[in-house]
């Protein structure tokens, strides 16, 4: 099999280039790259799976981040025999790249270089509820062929509303036996189980030089230096950690957290990420049904030497260090982790079965839909449920995916809160079919970050995600806000600013809410500063849908069409800009529809024309979403 050489550059920092990557490359006979663009961590997590995968077939992979190297030199991919470039591409927000995507997006939008003689095939990461539907996987599947690279495999549509991990496994096993075929190749032996990662464990080290739930530098916590990033969280103080509801079972909940002397920036309508923690119980729990001492400094230090990925999460640390900090130990295990750990059940049954998940037998994902998802068993109860399972900590460790950061709509404007970002959360709760209370991991950690009497404050490491979620440009233009539930946290932003632009004398066009909750007297969030803001003339129409007040449900669609020729004025004569945030799956997709009938019943339009006019008011910018399903 031919070695390859290719310059591809390793970038360290904003034009700055250390060594070609090529020289490793050739070294390792590498001929698969796994390109990943990823958000929350899925696509990653796939790359890395197919590139471990490529042993079986007898070839040498590596999962790459397109944000690391130039990808101007993906051509030079042609001059290696049996060379493969697989593209795991997540859309992100309205159809957009990822975060570490984008320069590579930019360059296939600007390129017109050639690709002749590349080797490629994409799978791409989405969710159906959402208007760009794998927008970005399609993208860049188009356009490589454009560029004149030869697709090997048809692209992978991935679901994450259905069952995102039975669409990858699917076409991962309908893939490979074509690449098989593609470069005459054979599979080597048994689909046996692969390490990547090897334990050493440290009797003796200075604790100074062991990581404690930094993300990036050593000790970057301790000594914190901007600018602040994903890889380097500025850790905020908690200002304000008040509950929202009055009464009722659920938990609202608005925080504060102060950002003075960190130079960070916001607008309103911008995220902020935050790294949360796992919960100590389970943490705890996992060690005792181990037996293992959860304070060992232990390092896994990948065993390919020359791969740009020393370890799968910051080292040395402690084992409790990693299943609190660094890996998702909530979330229901993917099939692989299942399949891995298999051989470590002593029940021949129990392995049986662990192995059937991982296939695409229907009878597999039918027990995998049950057992795992359905029921939601994440780590920890696989372990409880199957007691013959018992893996070393470290190969558990090794599979865990990384634990992610969670995104929040800031609630607050930076005209009037320079150095405070707000957060508006509800607590998520509840009991699986096996009877285990499941607490969201970020939400519970938020609940608990307390204001102490003694002046004692908690911190919440973050960085801010610039969004397109913006006010119009000129204040005149009126706005519709919907946004039912948590959903109206942005837009206590916007009401912010449109209250400052007032004050300055600006001319602010309407400003118009559509909001709602459950029920008056218990959930209505922000109600005392949303009459406020009514009272001074910030808020031009205040509309709450309090859904269960009345026997017949009430929801913010319903109020859309109540006032549909307010709307229609609002939005075809007076240029309105609109901005739906909340539920993807239901509300935002209801919400629209509302819009296609009032664009067919006001503006004399087909169904078709109607959905035209709407599209155009996104192409325009005039009608952005902020949803999550």
């Amino acid at each position: 099999m031919a070695t390859w050489w290719v310059g591809i550059w390793l970038q360290l920092g904003p034009g700055v280039f250390s060594w070609p990557l090529g020289h490793v490359v050739r070294k390792n006979s590498w001929n698969i790259v796994v390109f990943y663009g990823s958000q929350t961590g899925t696509g990653e997590e796939f790359a890395n799976r197919l590139s471990k995968d490529a042993q079986r077939y007898g070839m040498k992979g590596m999962a790459a981040d397109p944000e690391e190297y130039d990808m101007s030199e993906l051509s030079r991919l042609a001059e290696i025999g049996n060379s493969l470039a697989i593209f795991c591409m997540a859309t992100y927000g309205e159809g957009d790249p990822t975060d570490n995507a984008q320069d590579f997006y930019d360059w296939l939008q600007e390129t017109d270089g050639q690709l002749n003689g590349v080797n490629y095939t994409v799978f791409a990461l989405g969710n159906k509820t959402y208007e760009h539907y794998n927008a970005m996987g399609a993208y860049v599947d188009k356009r490589l062929e454009e560029l004149g690279a030869k697709r090997v495999f048809d692209l992978g549509m991935g679901d994450d509303d259905g069952n995102l991990e039975e669409d990858f496994v699917t076409w991962r096993e309908q893939f490979w036996p074509a690449m098989c075929e593609h470069f005459g190749v054979e599979a080597s032996g048994e689909d046996s189980s692969v390490r990547q990662y090897e334990l050493k464990e440290h009797n003796d080290i200075n604790m100074n030089k062991v990581y404690t739930g930094e993300l990036g530098r050593l000790k970057s916590f301790e000594t914190q230096k901007p600018p602040f990033d994903a890889k380097n969280p500025f850790l905020a103080p908690v200002t304000v950690n008040r509950k929202l509801n009055k009464a009722g079972d659920r938990h609202l909940m608005h925080l504060e957290v102060d950002i003075t002397g960190s130079k960070i920036r916001y607008e309103s309508g911008d995220h902020v990420a935050v790294y949360p923690t796992n919960d100590t119980v389970i943490v705890n729990r996992l060690g005792q049904i181990l037996g293992v001492d959860l304070d060992s400094v232990i390092s896994l230090n990948n065993l390919d030497e020359e791969s740009n990925k020393k370890h799968p999460f910051p080292c040395p640390t402690t084992y409790r260090t990693a299943l609190t900090h660094y890996l998702d130990i909530i979330h229901p295990p993917r099939t692989n982790v299942l399949y891995e750990l298999a051989q470590y059940a002593t029940d021949p049954k129990d392995q049986e079965n662990m192995r059937k998940m991982a296939s695409s037998a229907p009878e597999g994902k039918a027990l995998y839909q049950s057992f795992v998802l359905e029921d939601n068993r994440n780590i920890l109860a696989i372990l409880e449920d199957l007691p013959s399972l018992r893996p070393p900590i470290d190969h558990l460790c090794e599979l865990m995916p990384r634990l992610q950061a969670r995104y929040y709509s800031i609630a607050s404007s930076s005209k009037v809160h320079p150095n405070s970002i707000h957060i508006c959360a509800v607590l998520v709760e509840y009991t699986t079919k096996t009877g285990r209370l499941t607490k969201g991991v970020a939400t519970t950690w938020l609940k608990n970050k307390l204001v102490a009497d003694n002046g004692h404050k908690s911190t919440v490491p973050m960085y801010i995600r610039k969004s397109q979620f913006r006010l119009p440009f000129k204040a005149s233009n009126p706005v519709i806000m919907v946004g039912p539930g948590t959903g109206i946290a942005p837009f206590m932003g916007f009401i912010q600013e449109r209250g400052w632009l007032k004050e300055q004398g600006k001319e602010v066009g309407e400003t118009v809410l559509y909001c709602g909750c459950r029920h008056k007297e218990e959930d209505y969030l922000y109600q005392e500063e949303l009459e406020e803001a009514k009272k001074a003339g910030v808020i031009t129409k205040l509309n709450v849908a309090f859904s269960r007040d009345q026997e017949q449900k009430v929801y913010v669609q319903h109020l859309l069409r109540t006032n549909k020729e307010d709307l229609w004025r609002q939005i075809h004569t007076d240029n309105a800009h609109i901005y739906i945030c909340g539920d993807a799956r239901n509300m935002a997709r209801d919400v629209q529809t509302v819009f296609y009938e009032i664009a067919e019943e006001l503006g004399g339009m087909t169904r078709t024309q109607a959905t035209d006019y709407i599209k155009k008011l996104m192409t325009k910018g005039r009608y952005s979403q902020d949803v999550w399903s």
